[in-house]
């Protein structure tokens, strides 16, 4: 069978790569895909929100399965879209997006059916966003309505860092369109863990889970960014946990979309907070997690489009996900200044060291290729570079009998890995090794 890819991240990179190991596909196609994708996939040039051109692409090249990783595509419909023209394809329509396309309504989503979740109000009138942000006091979380590539949460340590935030998130505009509606949230103390589930609509089956870091700098300090890092599976995902998350959560949130006439399918991510009063959701989001997925997938046994297809076509009650014991950990490895501006081009060196280390992978983000001359003199032959293209430039994972173990290799790669700018957090995996007593 034939598959297309759409996206160009390492997410996508870990879905093709992962994609490719089934029987079942013949062909892999990436839209736009990455330097690093193009070494399994054939890229072709469209950008994921060309949803028009891709369906027309998808019927051209008698595509099979069509996965959809980015969240922009999917909350603008392109589900919806290839279904029209009975393309099958793997992900949410777009009313069933609007779980990670609208906290405001993912929020009243949860408030309605019980799902437990921090306290909050939503606000379309900054002045009244600023007076509740004085009633309330901090910490104080504040989130952008809509998308914002997963830099649309700011967490206010003061009363005046929260204020700023309300002018920067809805006059300012920092997050686009995103900012027209702002909501307000409890600060939620404990540890962090995403948990994604396939759903078919009535089914659920949860994957392994993971823990991603947010901030930009070591020790969770610094902005919040698309994710510098994470493992897998999380030490504090205790199978008690997991049993009541399925039952208070995921359960839950799957039926409730049904009642809303939005019947959920594809991967939902929810992302979590285990507090002293148990697990609450943070967030949901309506596709794999970018870099969660590329820890993930690696420890997966089970042929992931045997799975997706059973999504697709309701049966997913039939599908039983299996997984290597290893641990999986990866480093995020980002351009300098990222998450605020940053500079591309940077020749990145290293790549073919770090890649043959037994247990490590290498999943780009942010790359492109470019022919450079060999000798550094514009005539003669000429070398083709990959080059930094993006933020979040590469993951690198490595696989271990342990956390420890994983750690160790990661890290060790990186060291292989050099371009200017570059920039990671040394202390992935930090809370799992110090329950380990390290």
């Amino acid at each position: 069978m034939k598959v297309l890819v759409v996206g160009g991240g390492g997410r996508e990179h870990a879905l093709v790569w992962k994609i490719g190991q089934s029987e079942k596909v013949d062909k892999i196609y990436c839209a736009p895909g990455n330097a690093g994708i193009a070494g399994l996939a054939t890229c072709v040039s469209i950008e994921p929100d060309r949803i028009e051109t891709l369906v027309a692409f998808a019927r051209k090249e008698g595509i099979d399965l069509t996965v959809v990783g980015p969240e922009a595509p999917l909350v603008a419909g392109i589900v919806d879209a290839f279904e029209a023209e009975g393309l099958k394809v793997f992900g949410p329509r777009r009313r069933a997006a609007e779980i990670e396309g609208s906290k405001a309504f993912a929020k009243g989503l949860m408030k309605k059916y019980g799902i437990p979740t921090a306290r909050h109000r939503t606000f379309e009138d900054p002045d009244l966003a600023r007076e509740y942000v004085r009633q309330v006091g901090a910490p104080v979380v504040l989130k952008a309505d809509g998308l914002a590539a997963g830099k649309g949460v700011i967490v206010a340590q003061s009363e005046e860092e929260a204020l700023v935030a309300v002018e920067r998130i809805m006059e300012v505009r920092a997050f686009g369109a995103a900012g027209r509606r702002l909501v307000v949230e409890e600060y939620l103390e404990g540890e962090e863990v995403s948990v994604l589930a396939l759903v078919d609509g009535e089914h659920f089956v949860p994957l392994a889970s993971s823990q991603d870091h947010k901030r930009a700098y070591d020790g969770d300090e610094g902005p919040n960014t698309g994710g510098m890092g994470a493992y897998s599976p999380a030490p504090c995902y205790t199978p008690g946990l997991a049993r009541e998350v399925e039952e208070k959560v995921l359960g839950p949130v799957v039926k409730a979309m049904v009642r809303e006439g939005r019947p959920y399918r594809g991967i939902l991510y929810a992302g979590l907070m285990l507090t002293q009063d148990g697990p609450r959701v943070l967030e949901f989001n309506c596709r794999f997690g970018d870099p969660e997925t590329q820890v993930v997938l690696p420890r997966m046994k089970t042929d992931l489009v045997a799975a997706m297809e059973a999504v697709v076509e309701g049966r997913l009650e039939e599908i039983e996900l299996d997984w290597y014991p290893e641990a999986a950990v990866g480093v995020v490895l980002a351009s300098g200044g990222y998450p605020l501006e940053y500079e591309e081009g940077k020749v990145i060196r290293g790549l073919e060291e770090a890649a043959a280390l037994q247990g490590v992978l290498l999943f780009h983000a942010g790359t492109d290729r470019k022919e450079a001359p060999e000798g550094g003199t514009g005539d003669g032959p000429r070398r083709e570079e990959i080059v930094t293209a993006g933020g979040r430039v590469l993951g690198v994972v490595a696989l271990g009998e342990s956390i420890r173990q994983a750690v160790d290799l990661a890290y060790r790669a990186v060291g292989m890995i050099e371009f200017e700018g570059m920039h990671y957090r040394r202390d992935i995996a930090h809370r799992a090794l110090s329950r380990e007593g390290e």
